[in-house]
């Protein structure tokens, strides 16, 4: 399969690049050339004159009055509606000269297309070679629900056209005519054919204050993209102190682009970060770098490096290769950038395991082989040490992958793995080694949708060849494990009836059997990839208790279950969720997570449950109770109340018995003013200013400390929305990082500031943006001196 080819896209850039391209976009729905032919009527009349191929568009002219003279003048007078197509435009009056090719609209003169609106008082334009002017026009672009106004735009030609004294809000004015934000520029000069639009003296302000201004502004006009500086971003945290970037962009050709980013870090010094983008038809890739040369606070060179490579070869090979390294251990806590940041496609599950990895495949029919590679870096904490896993250099396998006859079904899989590790030789149970391991099982289904019964046949085999000798002296080992597992379930439904609302309710039972002999395996044999399985409601359905391949627990035991659900006629929504499953043990079970075998001849009972019932709320469940010490060893409870849009609070309480002890609370909710009530994007005329207060609170029960939190605020007035949001990481047991991040978001223009939407999706849920992303044409940044 060969990687699809696509345009390199700047997403921050494109938001920069509406401030001027509405703009354009008023301007340049008047660009349209309308080719013009005459014939003249009554009230109703369709005017035209010869385009230069040849060909003659239609225009139908309505007026209380139409006259003139046969190809010299056609006048129309009052209530006049000249439309073409999308473009309609109405006056009190339009005079047509033929021999000019000159088109004058006057008073109340009104261009709609596509729902966008211009208006002004005076429009004069040659329609061949476009060239003329609008006296004092304002626009209204519909999809960014914004506009402005000129003194004066001036057609240059088919694809230029120049507007001076241009203004640009989405709010609207009050009694005394002042906006909350607005953006002027002295002149703007628009190519179209050049893709580049020019604005001289522009300045934005916000309730009056100037805020940016730049005395030359360039912009994309189009889709494509070019080379230019993008807005300021600014960070303040307890760590770094305050921070200002300015990005630069370079579009380096169609499939290549690059940013730059120099950096001032009050407490650290100058910074710098790059990345580099490229695609091409069989490959594609993103590097980054973030670098501070000396770190004032540490004396030190600072740096992170990201990678992320993937492509196709011949013969339908695919490859990929990603990599986070970083300069040293502390770095997780003194920077939030770098690590990921970028590349985006390959986020790290924690910023103290930084992999690198590299990886072959190759499929044909259900068969795929592969090749890997797979290194870490470790980011210790003295105070709180982690364990590394083991790198493979490298991995050789081949899958089968589900191949099936007859309902028979086969799966197959091989590998030689070589484990290498950090603390091999110092730390106890740490050695090196190769390992060859082969898994496979045959089963095959009875029954139908309504029932199922299915038997399968399972081994799982290793052979070792270690670095140094095992406990019993022995460097070599292998051992082979089969297994015999039934797997049935069966699924019953009836019609049920619950405060006067239909559903359908089901109860499917299910039942497994398993049966594994013993073989020893922790006292002799090393760990290179297992790690027990958390019990939960699905997992306790495994025939294995560990995850890899390395440990195979001993097995004769039997699983029951039955999970009932309500399910709404009509929607399919699950309004209801109830289940109960349990283990019970035929013989003791001697592989375990702890070492400590298994005697209880019952296992946890686990209880679950969740439903959306009450109207505006869902609650939802997991409970595990050990049966011979009566006690809850493990449970996860959450409630959420949503009664709107915009409003939503939710609290999460989880519990491990000797282990941790945590509640989590996350809200949105409007503390003050009229709340929105739709998500609608696009500019509001409102300006009934509403407060939002956004957060996250993470406490640990058993350490009795804030973990992680979140407090904010977001004011939404109509037209522009500020935000206000302090984020607390905990970076170890005594340490914290505080970062406050601010911004303004003027609708219909840009966001200024640093961007806290990302940490208020991921941390809250269901969070709404006050206002959904407008969509709009790919751009890029704006370049301004």
């Amino acid at each position: 399969m060969r990687t699809a080819h696509r345009p390199v896209s700047r997403c921050p850039a494109a938001r920069l690049s509406r401030l001027t391209r509405a703009v354009l976009a008023a301007a340049a729905a008047l660009a349209a050339p309308w080719p013009l032919h005459a014939q003249e009527a009554g009230g109703v009349g369709r005017v035209g004159a010869g385009q230069p191929d040849g060909e003659a568009l239609p225009i139908t002219v309505r007026a209380r009055r139409i006259e003139g003279r046969p190809d010299i003048e056609t006048v129309a007078e009052g209530e006049v509606e000249l439309t073409r197509g999308p473009v309609s435009i109405r006056a009190d009056q339009i005079r047509y000269d033929h021999p000019r090719d000159l088109a004058r609209a006057r008073g109340n003169v009104l261009v709609t297309q596509d729902g966008n609106r211009y208006s002004g008082p005076e429009l004069e334009l040659q329609t061949e070679s476009y060239e003329g002017f609008f006296a004092s026009p304002s626009y209204y672009f519909g999809l960014l629900g914004a506009g402005g106004q000129a003194e004066r735009v001036d057609f240059l030609g088919q694809r230029r056209l120049a507007a001076t004294g241009a203004t640009w809000s989405s709010c609207t004015p009050d009694d005394e005519g002042s906006y909350a934000w607005l953006l002027r520029a002295d002149r703007v000069r628009f190519d179209f054919e050049n893709n580049e639009g020019v604005a001289e003296g522009a300045v934005l302000r916000f309730y009056d204050v100037p805020i940016l201004a730049v005395p030359w502004l360039s912009f994309p006009l189009g889709e494509g993209r070019k080379s230019g500086w993008l807005p300021p971003t600014l960070n303040l945290d307890s760590k770094s102190g305050f921070e200002v970037a300015v990005p630069y962009y370079w579009n380096i050709a169609p499939n290549l682009d690059a940013t730059f980013t120099p950096a001032l870090i009050t407490k650290r010094g100058a910074a710098l970060g790059s990345e580099f983008r490229y695609l091409t038809p069989d490959h594609a890739g993103e590097a980054g770098l973030f670098a501070v040369p000396r770190d004032n606070l540490t004396g030190s060179e600072r740096h992170a490096l990201s990678l992320d490579h993937r492509g196709a070869l011949p013969a339908d090979v695919q490859y990929r290769f990603w990599s986070r390294r970083v300069s040293d251990d502390a770095y997780w806590k003194d920077f939030s950038r770098g690590i990921n940041d970028f590349p985006r496609g390959s986020q790290v599950l924690t910023p103290r395991l930084l992999p690198t990895d590299g990886r072959l495949d190759w499929q044909r029919g259900g068969w795929s082989l592969y090749a890997r590679g797979q290194d870490w870096q470790v980011l210790q904490d003295p105070e709180a040490l982690i364990d590394a896993p083991y790198a493979r250099a490298p991995q050789i396998g081949a899958r089968l992958g589900t191949a099936e006859w007859a309902r028979w079904r086969f799966d197959f899989e091989s590998e030689f793995n070589r484990f290498e590790h950090p603390d091999a030789g110092l730390v106890p149970g740490k050695v090196e080694g190769s390992r060859v391991h082969a898994i496979g099982a045959v089963s095959r289904r009875f029954g139908d949708a309504g029932w199922y019964v299915t038997p399968r046949l399972s081994f799982n085999a290793a052979s070792y060849s270690l670095d140094s000798p095992m406990a019993d002296g022995r460097r070599e080992a292998a051992r082979m494990i089969p297994g015999v597992s039934v797997d049935s379930g069966a699924v019953f439904e009836r019609d049920a009836e619950w405060f006067g609302r239909r559903y359908l309710q089901t109860l499917e039972p299910r039942l497994l059997y398993v049966n594994r002999p013993y073989r020893a395996q922790q006292l002799l044999l090393p760990n290179f990839d297992s790690a027990p399985l958390d019990e939960n409601f699905y997992t306790i359905f495994s025939e294995n208790a560990f995850s890899g391949v390395d440990r195979v627990s001993d097995a004769h035991q039997l699983t029951a279950g039955a999970t009932t659900r309500y399910v709404a006629e009509g929607s399919g929504a699950e309004a209801l969720r109830l289940g109960i499953v349990q283990r019970m043990l035929l013989r003791d079970q001697r592989i375990t997570g702890t070492g400590v075998p298994y005697t209880d001849r019952f296992g946890d009972l686990l209880v679950l449950g969740s439903t959306g019932l009450v109207p505006d709320w869902n609650f939802g469940g997991t409970l595990q109770y050990h049966l011979e010490t009566q006690s809850v060893t493990r449970s996860i409870f959450s409630v959420r109340y949503s009664p709107g849009p915009f409003r939503t609070v939710g609290a999460n309480y989880r519990f491990a018995k000797d282990a941790s002890e945590q509640l989590d609370i996350g809200w949105q909710w409007p503390v003050y003013g009229q709340a929105r009530g739709s998500t609608a994007g696009g500019g509001g005329t409102e300006c009934a200013g509403a407060w939002y207060s956004v957060g996250r609170v993470n406490f640990s029960a058993r350490e009795r400390r804030l973990v992680d939190s979140i407090l904010g605020f977001e004011y939404d007035s109509g037209c522009w929305i500020g935000r206000l949001v302090a984020v607390r990481t905990s970076t170890g047991q005594r340490e914290a990082t505080t970062r406050l991040m601010f911004q303004l978001e003027f609708v219909g223009l840009s966001r200024l500031g640093s961007n806290p939407l990302g940490v208020l999706r991921a941390n809250i849920p269901g969070y709404q943006l006050l206002r959904e992303e407008t969509r709009r044409p790919t751009g890029t940044p704006v370049s301004y001196e």
